[in-house]
């Protein structure tokens, strides 16, 4: 509690019409190349695809921006991991997100979660500092 309201740890926007956009959690907003990154949004995106059943975006160290969003994705079925998966879940970023919100680096891979079902996300940032091997990058599909 602060000031007589109850922190959720969420974070929206109101505008002019009062209509409130929910953002994402104050702890998973992260910046990109000085852009605040919801991954709730990014998420929604790769969602929209058929390809995608469950998605999870974290930021990941970029020499250049800092950091850029990461997406976990669990594919649908019918649909197999590898270069050309990744190659239209890009295009499918480029064609529906702003560029400074492009998803830039990709891995198939089960999402870590508590025994309610959310996301780890801890975790997911833990991997992606890590490295993987099994990571595709957005400039390696130009």
């Amino acid at each position: 509690m602060a000031g007589g309201y109850y922190r959720t740890g969420d974070i929206g926007s109101r505008d002019e019409d009062g209509y409130i956009t929910y953002v994402g959690r104050s702890d998973d907003v992260f910046k990109a190349s000085d852009y605040k990154i919801s991954p709730f949004e990014l998420e929604s995106a790769l969602l929209e695809h058929e390809a995608v059943a469950e998605a999870a975006v974290v930021p990941a160290p970029d020499e250049l921006r800092l950091a850029v969003p990461k997406a976990y994705v669990v594919l649908a079925a019918g649909w197999e991991p590898g270069p050309d998966t990744a190659k239209v879940l890009f295009e499918h970023s480029r064609d529906v997100l702003a560029p400074y919100k492009r998803i830039r680096r990709l891995e198939f891979a089960d999402l870590p979660k508590t025994v309610s079902g959310k996301i780890r996300r801890i975790e997911l940032r833990e991997a992606t500092a890590a490295g993987s091997a099994a990571e595709y990058r957005e400039e390696d599909f130009r």
